[in-house]
């Protein structure tokens, strides 16, 4: 499985980084329809915090974020996707058992776990760099200033080629 291409379809709604049915179904290699039907029939095993169905509107939201959207008959499913979390994602490995399901489930968490740890660096590097701000932006200031006394005034351009030279003349 390709880790950036599994990584592309996870996105964040609600505050939470989810997948949706139609994706998972299709790592799966099995319809979406069969997907769901599995997950209803086991509907216990997915909590709140584990699967949400999207609202109407989060579900426009998103699709209008697709670069190909196409108009017709049947073109869209006229039921709202679920959303399933990163538990939610691990929990249809009880669900969906083929070998597939398996090595893709195993995949999937790969990639969650990849995100956190990206989104950890990525907060670390940010409170270094404020860090790093307070630290010397009075040191980087009191440079400037000295810098700005020492070059020339801007109110004579020909103040340098106008300047006594100094150094030995023939």
């Amino acid at each position: 499985m390709d880790m950036q291409i599994i990584q592309q379809k996870i996105y964040e709604i609600r505050g939470v980084r989810v997948m949706l049915d139609a994706d998972l179904a299709e790592l799966y290699g099995v319809e979406t329809k069969r997907l769901k039907e599995a997950v209803r029939r086991n509907i216990e095993r997915f909590p709140a915090d584990f699967m949400f169905e999207l609202s109407r509107a989060e579900y426009n939201s998103l699709r209008s974020q697709f670069a190909s959207l196409e108009k017709g008959r049947g073109k869209y499913s006229k039921f709202l996707p679920f959303a399933f979390t990163e538990h939610g994602v691990a929990m249809l490995s009880g669900v969906l058992n083929s070998p597939r399901a398996i090595e893709t489930n195993i995949a999937i968490i790969r990639a969650f776990i990849a995100l956190r740890h990206f989104a950890g660096a990525y907060a670390e590097l940010s409170q270094k760099i404020t860090e790093l701000e307070t630290r010397y932006d009075s040191e980087i200031a009191d440079i400037h200033e000295a810098l700005t006394q020492l070059a020339p005034p801007d109110k004579d351009p020909d103040a340098w080629e106008n300047r006594p030279r100094i150094g030995f003349k023939s």
